[in-house]
This record gives C-alpha cells, structure tokens and sequence, in this order.
C-alpha cells in the first residue's frame, strides 16, 4: 500500500487504504442486494404472480422452507473451514441464481416446495458465508469498516431493487415478476463473477492448510477471564495438518464448549428481535395503534432505508475514532434501540390525536431507532467475526447466525401474540432485551479476546519489496 501512513489506514492524501480486492467484492454485494430487493419487500406477491399459487400456499411454503433452510447453516459452516469461504460463497450464488431462474417454471406446488427449498437453504446460509469471507481477507478496522459498508450497501440495494422491480412491473404487468426473477438471478451469476476476483490468503479456511487453534492462541481482554479457545490473531501452534486434525476432532463441538462466544450469540438474539421490529410491528402500530394511514409505514421504511444508506458508513466511521471497544459500541447501539422502544411504548400510550404530532413522533423514533442500528451493527458483526478462532471460523459464524434465523422466524408470531394482549407490549419487552442486552455485553468484555475486543487500526510494515497490513491496537484503555 504505497504512501499509506503507519498506524493510521490512510494515504497521503488522507484516503483510507483498501484492501486487495475491495472495490469488486463491494461491488458484489451492491449487486446481490439490488437483485434481492426485487422480490424481499413483497415476497408474497412476487411468488403468488410467478408461480399461480394462492397467497396461502405461498405463505405456508415459505415458513416450512424457512425454517428448513436453517439447517443448512452448520452445513455451510463446516465447508467454509474445510474448502474457504470464496468457494462456498460461490457454490451458494450458484444455487440462489439457479432457484430464482426455476421460479417462473415452478407453477405446481411440488415443483414450487422443491426450489423454494434449495433457494432457502442458499438464502439462509449466505449471510454467515459472507461474514466468514470478510473475516478471511480483511483484519482490525478494516472489518468494521467493511462491515458498516456492507450494510449500507444492503440498504441501499433494496430499496433500489424493489424501485426497479416496480418500474418493470408497470411497465411489463404480470409478466415482469418473472422478468424480475430472471434478473434476480442474472444478478447473483455476476455477484459471483465479481467475487472472483477478490483474493484470498492462501491457507485461509482449508483443512489441508489453516491456522492450528489453540487455547492459548488469545486472551481476554482484561486478562482475569478465561481465554477463548483459538482466538483470532493468536500464533498457530503447529502445521496444516494439526489445524485439519482439530477440526476433524472438534468440529461444532469447540464452538458449544466456548462459552464467551455462545453468550455472545444469545445476546445476539436479544437484539434481533428488535432488527425483526420494523418489518413486523411498526405496520400493525401504525395502522391499528395510532390509527394513522398506511402510508405512514411507507415513510418509516424510507427513513430507515435512506439513514442506513447514506449514514452507515459515516456513522460506522465516528464510532471509530472514538476508539470504543467494541462491546461498548454495540452495547451502545443496544440501548439506543430501547430508548427508541421505549418512546413507542410512550407513543402507544398517549396516542396523540394531532396527525403532525403523530407523524413527528413516530419519524423521530424510527430515526433514532436507525441510528441505534448504524452504531450497534458494524461493531457487534466484527465483534463475533473477530471473537471466531480462524481455523473453525465458518463453524462460529454459523452458529451466530442462528440467532439471526431464530429471531425473525419467532418473532411474528410473539408479536402478534402480544399485540393481541395490548399494543405496548412488545415494545417494553423489547425495551426490556436491549437494555439487557446491554449490560450483558459489558460484562462479556472481560470474558472475549483482547483482538476481539479491542478496535485496532491497520498499520503498514515493510515486507520485501513492497508493504504488508497488520493490526495494531487503537485503544487499550
């Protein structure tokens, strides 16, 4: 990295320095999300036009697909730490693309159970491939800042997606949810093409030559807790061989033994009720609650979509450079999460008669739930990226990405459940998980990795004729 200032990131000229491959595998995730957001905001209406089938039979599919598919998480999560990430992430645009070009031929159900199934089994799988091929090529701040890039991406993504879906839509009718379908496809083939050109380390992710783990390989981040199994950036203790025979003897059994990192993913699950919250509570809080018109949940979504693509980044960037550990800025994002719960459960209460009242209310909250998400997101993704010892990094990932899966199966029917009891209920409940969640993290920092925990910053060294990236702690206090 050519004119890169040691300890900083940054070029001469001040630009953050990028990593090899960066701008393709960027551009990979672009395209991906621009082609999932042509079906993801009406799923329903999509698969009801391409296939024939009843909004029902489509409803009920998806939920038995769905949970299906999360079996194919500790699948993938074993092929990512024999194969490497980049080949498995490839095997799965494959399997995306190939269901979406199927879709419009699936008219029966049998036909439509079947690719729903394998489609599902790709869509669940993908985000923890994608985290674990991030955690391979990129070290330190560069994964938070990839990490905030890519949600931005995503953000922005869908919403353009579902505006092109749209367009083809009116202009072709019926006929353009299959011409979207096709194009959904067409985008996960050059995903694919994209993401081959990024490089990876040579003995990233493989059994015949991965980092060996051991359990001294890390520390926690005070140094009076119990160190987790492999951490991140410890040495490796022997050969490719001795990383292979680890993950042969071990597998998901080292995984459930690493207490730290399983707390981790059950805090984790706390807050993904709360990520499931704008998708599945503001519409009936709107519309029943408030007694407000649907449009309303229109311009909530547009807030969140908007804030999250051209904030993410900028945000992610702040947090930074205060130098917070990562704990702290998750924790952080948690409770601002349930201090913009709690404002709903207040709105819910006082249901204000005033229309500006309402729309202002609401639009500040659902602002500073956005903001809750911008800070919490990119430092609780790398956290568990970086907490994954690298040799069973894509077995830890998966398994992190349960708490995703579980989160958002669950909690339509619990938040229905308890709407149904009263409308504020699932606000206080969720007032009541992030702030939990919060403390709950604070005390786990003492208990994650140090390299983990602890922001670093990529510094340059001299190696060879040219230069190579390590990490270097921003922050140790």
């Amino acid at each position: 990295m050519a004119g890169t200032t040691s300890g900083t990131g940054k070029g001469a000229r001040g630009r953050v320095a990028r990593i090899p491959g960066e701008r393709a595998m960027l551009a990979a995730m672009g395209v991906d999300s621009v082609g999932s957001g042509m079906y993801i905001p009406f799923s329903l209406v999509f698969f009801h036009h391409i296939t024939g089938l009843s909004f029902a039979v489509v409803g009920a599919v998806m939920t038995a697909v769905g949970l299906a598919g999360m079996a194919a998480l500790p699948l993938a999560g074993a092929a990512v730490d024999r194969y490497g990430a980049r080949r498995v992430q490839l095997l799965l645009y494959g399997v995306r693309g190939g269901g979406f070009a199927l879709y419009p031929f699936a008219a029966s159900l049998p036909a439509f159970a079947a690719v729903a199934l394998g489609t599902a089994f790709g869509d669940r799988a993908f985000p923890a491939v994608q985290q674990s091929f991030l955690g391979e090529i990129a070290r330190g701040a560069d994964r938070d800042r990839l990490q905030a890039a890519s949600r931005a991406l995503r953000n922005g993504g869908l919403g353009a997606g579902a505006l092109l879906a749209s367009l083809i839509v009116t202009l072709a009718g019926d006929h353009g949810f299959a011409l979207a379908a096709w194009l959904n496809a067409a985008s996960f083939g050059l995903a694919a093409l994209l993401t081959r050109r990024v490089p990876v380390p040579a003995a990233a992710g493989r059994e015949a030559a991965g980092p060996a783990v051991s359990a001294a390989s890390a520390g926690p981040a005070t140094g009076d807790g119990p160190a987790t199994v492999g951490g991140p950036a410890g040495p490796a203790t022997g050969g490719g061989s001795a990383a292979a025979g680890v993950r042969r003897a071990s597998g998901y059994r080292l995984v459930l033994a690493d207490r730290p990192f399983l707390g981790l993913t059950a805090v984790n699950f706390l807050v993904a009720l709360g990520y499931s919250a704008l998708a599945v509570l503001f519409p009936l809080f709107i519309g029943s609650t408030l007694g407000a018109p649907q449009a309303l949940t229109g311009a909530a979504f547009t807030v969140n979509t908007v804030l999250c693509g051209i904030g993410g980044v900028a945000v992610a960037g702040a947090v930074r450079r205060t130098g917070a550990r990562r704990t702290r800025s998750a924790a952080l994002g948690s409770a601002l999460f349930a201090a913009s719960f709690a404002g709903l459960a207040v709105l819910g209460t006082v249901r204000p008669h005033t229309g500006w009242i309402v729309v202002g209310a609401l639009l500040a909250l659902v602002t500073l739930y956005t903001v809750a998400e911008l800070v919490h997101n990119p430092a609780a993704g790398t956290l568990a990226m970086a907490a994954a010892p690298d040799a069973l990094r894509g077995r830890y990932m998966a398994a992190y990405q349960l708490s995703w899966s579980f989160a958002s199966t669950l909690a339509p029917s619990l938040f229905t459940a308890l709407v149904a009891a009263d409308a504020r209920l699932p606000w206080l409940l969720l007032t009541a998980t992030g702030l939990s969640a919060a403390a709950l993290l604070l005390r786990l920092e003492r208990r994650l990795p140090r390299e983990a925990v602890l922001l670093t910053v990529p510094a340059t060294v001299a190696s060879g004729g040219g230069e190579r990236r390590r990490p270097r702690a921003a922050q140790a206090a």
